[in-house]
Formats: structure tokens, C-alpha cells, sequence
């Protein structure tokens, strides 16, 4: 699984945003979504990069990776 890109690898100039509690914070240019994580003293994660806009969301990087190898490991067991 490829890493996802995070606050300034992101190359995109709009995002549509979720916000850390999974609420939609709307698209915002990557600026202000790089303030909004900031002000939340989190990161900016490209979710989904081939969507338009492309998905980002407000999470702790760490947190965010170990999620996602939680569920690869599930769903490899099932």
C-alpha cells in the first residue's frame, strides 16, 4: 500500500475536507486546509487522491496509519 501524501506533499490546489471528528468541513483551498489542521494540531492526509477534488482529511498521521493496518489485517483474516 502506497504511503498517502500529507501536508505539503500534497500538490493539489482545492480539497474537500473532513474534519478530525468526520464531519465535512467543505472544499477549501490547500492553504486553509493546511491552517485548519493547524489550528486542530493535526495533519492533512490525501485520502483520495483521483477524486474531484481529491478527499483529504484532519487526523493524526499516526493514528491514521495504524487504523489502516488494523483493517488490512481484518479484512486479510476474513
Amino acid at each position: 500500500m502506497p504511503q498517502p501524501r500529507i501536508n505539503q506533499q500534497i500538490s493539489s490546489r482545492s480539497l474537500r475536507v473532513i474534519g478530525p471528528k468526520g464531519e465535512n468541513l467543505g472544499v477549501l483551498t490547500l492553504e486553509e486546509a493546511l491552517k485548519q489542521a493547524e489550528a486542530f494540531g493535526v495533519d492533512l492526509i490525501e485520502i483520495s487522491p483521483t477524486a474531484t477534488p481529491p478527499v483529504a482529511r484532519l487526523a493524526d498521521f499516526g493514528k491514521y496509519l495504524y487504523e489502516e493496518n488494523k483493517k488490512a489485517k481484518s479484512s486479510k483474516k476474513s
